[in-house]
């Protein structure tokens, strides 16, 4: 059990472990690969004070600081965040992490929702594909991705047996298996009857599988926490980062605009200043 649990890799989630670090707290910081995410592809950072490199310097030089310091970080997506046993709990893949407190630095979600998708979830729609995909062995599967962590679920459903076809936005991704079916598209809809999902429909064109992955780097922030109040797709919070939960802080872009580096950055540090005096006001001693 951590002290802290900070989901997110980028700037509010690297400044939050490193004040909660400087802290004595034990922190555990769980994210996706950093080098896919919107500043890493930033040529020039302009509004950081003494920062004139581009986005994948600033985000690596960052990481090297967590490195450096021994904090612990998950590469991988995290699917859902529930209160469990007087903390907190997060599930990625089928790994799920524990905490005394919860700090939400997850940025904001790439990639509407689908139509239908949250009307057939859990009934023949998933969002993970390590969690269910043995469920549809044998079975036609359809996967409605981006990133690389789609191209790697596709190719595990794909090695555990489904017949896969894999929809995405563009060209075909790399690494995808070269026995696996590509189709570009730019819309997509989900389609079921008697209340389950029968197929994909990508620009008019029906595809009926068993199973629809729809598989983005991140989750919705509604669908993230149970409970946790937002506004215009935003988590709300106080000016010290507390939101409608006790025990969760939220930091950076999930938590509202300015969509700025440096309003991340500040944050992420006062979110872990306020985890750490909510954890001494319960009893929480620094590890």
């Amino acid at each position: 059990m951590y002290d802290m649990l900070i989901v997110g890799a980028g700037p509010a989630g690297i400044s939050a472990a490193l004040t909660a670090q400087h802290r004595g707290r034990g922190v555990l910081v769980i994210g996706n690969d950093f080098r896919e995410s919107p500043l890493a592809k930033a040529h020039v950072i302009h509004n950081y004070p003494g920062i004139t490199g581009d986005g994948m310097q600033l985000l690596e030089a960052m990481h090297q600081q967590l490195r450096a310091l021994d904090i612990p970080v998950v590469t991988r997506r995290v699917l859902q965040a529930m209160a469990s046993g007087g903390g907190f709990s997060c599930s990625a893949g089928t790994d799920v992490y524990e905490a005394r407190s919860l700090l939400l630095c997850t940025g904001l979600p790439r990639g509407r929702e689908l139509e239908g998708e949250h009307m057939y979830l859990g009934r023949g729609v998933s969002n993970c594909a390590t969690c269910d995909g043995m469920l549809y062995r044998g079975r036609d599967t359809v996967v409605a991705g981006e990133g690389g962590e789609a191209v790697e679920d596709a190719n595990f459903l794909h090695g555990i047996g489904c017949r896969v076809q894999f929809f995405a936005r563009g060209e075909r991704p790399g690494g995808l298996r070269e026995e696996i079916p590509f189709h570009s598209a730019k819309r997509f809809r989900v389609v079921g009857e008697n209340g389950r999902a029968t197929g994909l429909e990508a620009d008019g064109t029906f595809y009926p599988a068993y199973a629809v992955f729809v598989l983005r780097p991140t989750v919705s922030i509604e669908s993230l926490l149970h409970g946790l109040k937002t506004e215009d797709g935003r988590i709300v919070t106080d000016r010290d980062m507390t939101t409608s939960i006790p025990g969760v802080f939220a930091a950076g872009d999930c938590a509202g605009k300015p969509l700025q580096l440096a309003k991340a950055v500040g944050e992420g540090n006062i979110a872990a200043l306020s985890a750490d005096r909510w954890l001494n006001e319960k009893g929480g001693k620094n590890d």
